[in-house]
């Protein structure tokens, strides 16, 4: 969908909370030869998995011991300012990526410094830009888009970026020389023109621990949120806000098991979920249940975005 130019990969909260090592492997193995994390620290844990020549850090040197490490390593700063210019060219300069505002007003650097010459003395390898709604059909991409092709002729650089991966959707005007795809690698749906290529890539599954029978008034979790009006058989799941599933999915989640769907009841705790069993009668204590969490539909069941889903998902969780 990138056209003519590279996909890179967004692996930054690691690896969108799949597990950037593993998932840096697959997408190296893919092809892959562009990755951009936020933090430095996220750059040192896929360092030994890749040339970290082919690794941004979108947070920019922050300090001189940041800015030295990247010379060491070879590893590309971000950088968004004249004081990082500075920074990264008095331990030496080097390849590094270029980062412009062209709308969004978060890191970047000003139009108006473009001509500064701490600019002009930089070896920019990836010039780049980030929309500010590429998922939706904003008079602002376009904006962005002719400001970015503006930074283009104004500062050298070997390659162009402006598409994430609603902006890849945009056509081939937004794609430049490399684009940087994240959510969708990961199976979220930004905006509908994605929505027949993504197929779900995360699947929680918890634990069964303990089975319970519940008469009619027996009320269930904190707050006694929940009442049976009869008879009930419920589960007592491993899964909690702790591990990123959130209170806002007390008596909106759900769980499946054998093909059905077992709402969850009452309110969610810090490490336990109760689900309603009937329709599992064969369902055991050890058993494991798979959490719905497709994203677009789990965003709207939830009130959460597509993005929060996946980097809530906590330690626990074995990937």
């Amino acid at each position: 969908m990138s056209g003519r130019a590279r996909a890179g990969a967004a692996v930054k909260a690691d690896g969108y909370g799949t597990g950037a090592r593993g998932t840096v492997r697959i997408l190296a193995e893919a092809g892959c030869n562009d990755f951009l994390v936020a933090h430095w620290r996220e750059a040192e844990e896929i360092a030994d998995l890749v040339d970290p020549a082919t690794i941004s850090v979108l947070h920019g040197p922050l300090s001189a011991a940041d800015a030295a490490w990247a010379k060491a390593t070879g590893v590309r700063p971000v950088i968004n300012s004249l004081a990082q210019a500075r920074l990264w060219l008095q331990i030496g300069g080097g390849a590094c990526d270029l980062m412009i505002d062209t709308g969004i007003n978060r890191l970047g650097l000003p139009l108006a410094a473009l001509g500064d010459e701490l600019i002009g003395r930089l070896k920019v390898d990836v010039l780049h830009s980030h929309l500010a709604a590429a998922e939706e059909d904003s008079p602002l991409n376009e904006v962005q888009r002719l400001r970015w092709d503006a930074a283009r002729t104004a500062v050298r650089h070997a390659r162009a970026s402006l598409a994430n991966s609603a902006g890849i959707m945009l056509g081939a005007a937004y794609h430049g020389d490399l684009t940087r795809p994240g959510l969708a690698l990961y199976g979220g749906v930004p905006c509908e023109g994605l929505a027949p290529h993504i197929q779900p890539v995360v699947r929680p599954e918890a634990a069964v621990l303990q089975l319970r029978e519940i008469r009619a008034g027996d009320s269930v979790g904190y707050n006694a949120t929940f009442t049976a009006t009869g008879p009930m058989r419920v589960g007592v799941i491993a899964l909690g806000y702790a591990d990123g599933y959130l209170r806002c999915w007390s008596g909106a989640g759900s769980v499946h098991f054998g093909g059905q769907r077992l709402p969850v009841l009452g309110r969610v705790s810090m490490d336990m979920t109760v689900i309603d069993l009937a329709n599992a009668p064969d369902l055991r204590e050890g058993d494991w249940v798979t959490i719905d969490y497709f994203l677009p539909e789990a965003a709207a069941a939830s009130g959460l975005s597509q993005y929060e889903l996946l980097t809530l998902l906590g330690r626990r969780f074995e990937r």
